[in-house]
Formats: C-alpha cells, structure tokens, sequence
C-alpha cells in the first residue's frame, strides 16, 4: 500500500458567512493539491461555522448551504487527486443531520451523521439534529479510512463500529471550544479510543471567536501507539501535513505546550480580535481607572487590534486618587494609545442638586456610588455612538458572580472580556503579559484593589478576600457543590452563606450584561442558566 500526505486544516470559518467559507476551504484544497496530499480535513461544521443555533431553523440557510456545498463540490474538481472532508448540515430522509462529507472529482463520494450530538454546557445540538446511526468508511489508494466527528470521539462506540467497518485509521473533524485544562483532556480522550481500537487519529479543531466562545485548534495525530506524532498551535490558524505510511500515520510539526496563563490570555486575544473584526467595529474604547481590571482589558485589546483602534478614557472623580490617574497615564503611554481624561465631578454634582430634594434626610449609600457609574456608562456609550466603536467592559467573574458591579454603570458596554477571569487570575495574567513586556505599572499590581467610588474605599470592605471568594465561587459554580460541602471543607460559614448569597440575588443583573470570552467549564452564559427568581438555598 502506498505512502500518501493528509492535510489539516485548521481555520477560522465566520459564521454564516458560506462564500468566504467555501474560500477557506479552497485556498486549502489548492495548497493540499500542491504539496501532493491525498486527504485533506476541515473542521466540523467548517462550511457554515460552529454553532448555527437557530440558523439551523431556517430553510433558506439549509437551502443555502446546499447550494454551496454543491458549487465547493464542482470547484474542488480541479484537484483530482484530493478528497476533502467538509462539514456542513442537511436534511436528509431521517432530518436535519450535522454531516461531514467527502468531496472528490466533483462528487460526494461518502458522508457521515454524527451519532453523539451534545447537550451539555454550551452544547444543544438536540435541539436542532437527529443523530446518525451507520459508520462512514472510505478508501484511497486502497488505506480504508473511518470518519467520526467531535463528541464521537468522547464516546467508545463510533470508533469501535468504524473499526468493525474496516476503517486503518480514524478522522475526526471538530467544533470544540476551549476552557482551560481542555487540551489536555481531549489528547487523553483521544488516546484512550487510539488504545481501545488500535487505530491511529486525526483530530482537526477549528480555531476563531464566535461570541462568547473560542475554538482553539491545537490540532493533532496520533499513531497507533497513541503516541502525538503532530500537533499545530493553538489560537492560531494553521496548515500542516501528516503521512499515512507502513499502515500507521507519522508527522514532523510538534507545537511545545504553554502555560494556563499563556493560553487563557491568548484566548481572550482572540476573542475580542474575532468578536470586534467580525461583527464589523473599528475599534473599542475602555474605561481606564488605574486599575489592575481595566489594564488587562487595555491589553489584551491592543494586542487583539493594535494601538491605533484602540482608545482609553479615563474619568476621574473626586474619589479618584493621584497614583490612579498617574498609572492610568503610565498604561496608556506604555501601550501608545489615544488618551483622554473626562472629569465627572461637575455631572455628579448636577445629579446631586437635582436629587437633593428626593435624597433630603436619607444617608449616602451604594445609590450616590451607582451615579458615578452610571455618569462614566453614559459617557463611554456617547463616545460609543459617535465614533462607532464598542465599549469593551472591565468587570471581572469574581465581581459579576456577587454583584459588584453597577447595572448601566460599568457593566454597560458591548463585549466583557474578562467576564469569565476570576479576580486572582486577573493578577496572574497580569503577571504573564508583563513577562512578555512590561506595560503595566507595577503599583497596578500591588495596590490594594478598590472601585473609588467614596473616601477610602477598598473591595474587601464589601467581599472576602478574593482568594476566599474566587474559591468558593470555583466551588459552588463551576463543580456544582452544596453549601454545607464547601463549609466542610473549611471555609467560614458566614462567608460561604454571604457569597452564594450574592451569586443568586444578582442573576438579574448577569442576564442583562454584555456577553464575553468563556475560559472555564461554568462560565457566566449560555451554560449559566438559572432563574432569577429562585428560593432554593443550596
């Protein structure tokens, strides 16, 4: 049997946008042609990008997709020597299915439905396809090949029924998002079918921002030893090929692993490049505070679009202090962006008079700190409108998870990258990008965090320790454990009571905040889904 290439290709789809799509896969069919491969593999869904959601209910997108599949089909016929897998939807005589087809010479030569469809965390695929039922082998030069797609693979059987159908070594194209620890658990899930059928893999992810998820690539081969023979960077679109030779699969492109830090940071990059780029912004605007939250957003902003797209505001009030607007002015010199500073005292003090009849007797509370939020909304929202950028917001989980945070204040804006950045890891990515370079000032990093918002204010004169609190939110959140098993396990009652506490009673302001970047397997959105009117206690 001879040897022949198999390419990978990991690209960035837009979703819905079908020509540009079908480009992708095209400039990678050519480049496949050229360097001789046989085989060239796109991601799941690649020609539509992942997911469609209700899309998927709209016959003029089935309809659509079907006549670009068609056309890629025809254009591909130039490249006689190459099957390309791509995946697409269609109705076929037992529903709406999520399919990979084989286009060869113009034709579909071989397709398959996927049998496990996910509906778990930001999976709902029940809700649009019908599962799939029969293996799908295909030969070339006569090596038989089985194709499964995504969560097949976290299942024994599809693998097991595409041996038993004759299939040397496996393909298996992907939609799957990141959220840390995620690499590693898919090369073990992966290796673990390698070891149950004996059958060596191509896993092909896709790569890009689609709202509040990132699809990281970090494609990969393993041989027959379940042994990683090729892996491509993850967040970045890439190209390699793999050798189907001696009835075993082999590859020279290892990407070395990089720290959590390096990958969460990286994701949100990419999450705010895709989501500004693809939904057609000309940049995004931040409030600046001389905070630790709001440089990191600074950043990962300048290092997703530039400086030049990016612009800081900065809007003090009298509460705001001297190192604030001193460090503020240091971050944005640092990273050479537009600079402006807004005072809000005199808008304050025109609400202050306008209430002071409403307000007369009453102590001063969170309502006169809401104003100062809601003054600088306002004013980031204006600039917004004018200038058609997006307010890009500074909120971390931490703080959205208890409600510190002011609805139509600093929560208005329209992407919260750090959304899902617990507040000691927005320290530690911190850390990590000034090892890269330091942009942000030192004191940022130490100081004690506070919103300013009255004299002397500090967060932990309202919250834990943000070591406590992030803790008990990863507990009770992200692995779903009681009250009483997070008080077990030593933290203070009144604590573990105050924060899950919090986290019910400010679900209403969570539903109405900008979606952003998810990095864990429990964040803030489409796999957060409680009520907001909810008595349960545990």
């Amino acid at each position: 049997m001879p040897p022949f290439f198999i390419a990978l290709s990991q690209s960035n789809p837009v979703l819905g946008d079908l020509p540009r799509n079908a480009d992708l896969i095209l400039a990678a069919a050519e480049k496949a042609h050229q360097q001789g491969a046989k085989l060239l593999i796109t991601s799941e869904l690649s020609l539509t990008g992942y997911p469609p959601e209700d899309l998927l209910l709209r016959d003029a997108f089935i309809t659509a997709v079907a006549n670009q599949l068609d056309s890629l089909a025809k254009q591909l016929s130039q490249y006689p020597d190459l099957r390309v897998v791509v995946g697409h939807p269609a109705r076929t005589t037992h529903g709406l299915q999520n399919l990979a087809s084989v286009l060869y010479q113009g034709q579909c030569i071989a397709t398959y439905a996927k049998q496990k469809l996910p509906n778990h965390e930001v999976f709902d695929e029940v809700r649009y396809f019908v599962p799939g039922h029969d293996a799908c082998v295909f030969e070339i030069d006569g090596a038989k090949v089985g194709l499964i797609i995504c969560e097949d693979a976290w299942h024994s059987a599809p693998a097991a029924q595409a041996k038993h159908a004759g299939a040397e070594f496996l393909v298996v194209p992907n939609a799957s998002p990141y959220h840390l620890e995620k690499q590693n658990l898919r090369t073990d899930i992966l290796k673990a079918r390698t070891i149950e059928t004996g059958l060596p893999l191509i896993y092909v992810n896709a790569v890009g921002g689609q709202d509040e998820l990132v699809f990281d690539g970090a494609s990969f081969a393993l041989n027959q030893s379940a042994q990683v023979v090729l892996s491509l960077p993850a967040f970045k679109e890439d190209f390699a090929l793999a050798q189907w030779c001696e009835n075993d699969l082999k590859g020279d492109v290892i990407t070395p692993p990089s720290s959590i830090e390096a990958q969460v940071y990286d994701a949100l990059v990419l999450g705010v490049r895709d989501y500004i780029t693809k939904n057609g912004f000309p940049g995004a605007i931040i409030g600046l505070s001389g905070g630790v939250d709001s440089a990191l957003v600074l950043a990962i902003a300048v290092d997703a679009l530039g400086a030049d797209k990016v612009r800081a505001v900065m809007m003090p009030s009298k509460y705001t202090a001297d190192i604030s607007w001193i460090d503020a002015r240091q971050m944005a010199e640092n990273l050479s962006v537009q600079y402006d500073e807004i005072g809000i005292s005199p808008m304050y003090d025109a609400f202050e008079a306008s209430l002071a009849q409403e307000f007369k007797n009453t102590a001063v509370d969170a309502t006169e700190e809401n104003i100062q939020a809601r003054i600088r909304g306002t004013l980031l929202m204006a600039l917004s409108n004018k200038s058609g950028r997006i307010v890009l917001t500074t909120g971390n989980k931490s703080e959205m998870a208890v409600g510190y945070c002011t609805l139509y204040g600093d929560m208005a804006g329209g992407f919260a990258v750090i959304k899902d950045i617990a507040k000691t890891l927005v320290y530690r990515l911190c850390a990590y990008r000034n090892s890269i370079k330091p942009i942000i000032p030192e004191r940022v990093l130490t100081r004690a965090p506070s919103a300013e918002l009255r004299p002397d204010q500090k967060d932990q004169d309202s919250l834990p320790e943000y070591e406590v609190l992030d803790a008990i939110l990863m507990k009770y959140m992200e692995q779903d454990q009681s009250i009483e098993s997070i008080i077990a396990e030593g933290f203070k009652p009144e604590d573990v009571e105050k924060v899950t506490r919090l986290i019910k009673i400010n679900e209403y302001k969570r539903r109405q905040s900008p979606i952003g970047v998810r990095i864990t397997q429990r964040a803030f959105g489409r796999d957060w889904r409680y009520p907001i009117t909810n008595k349960f206690r545990a």
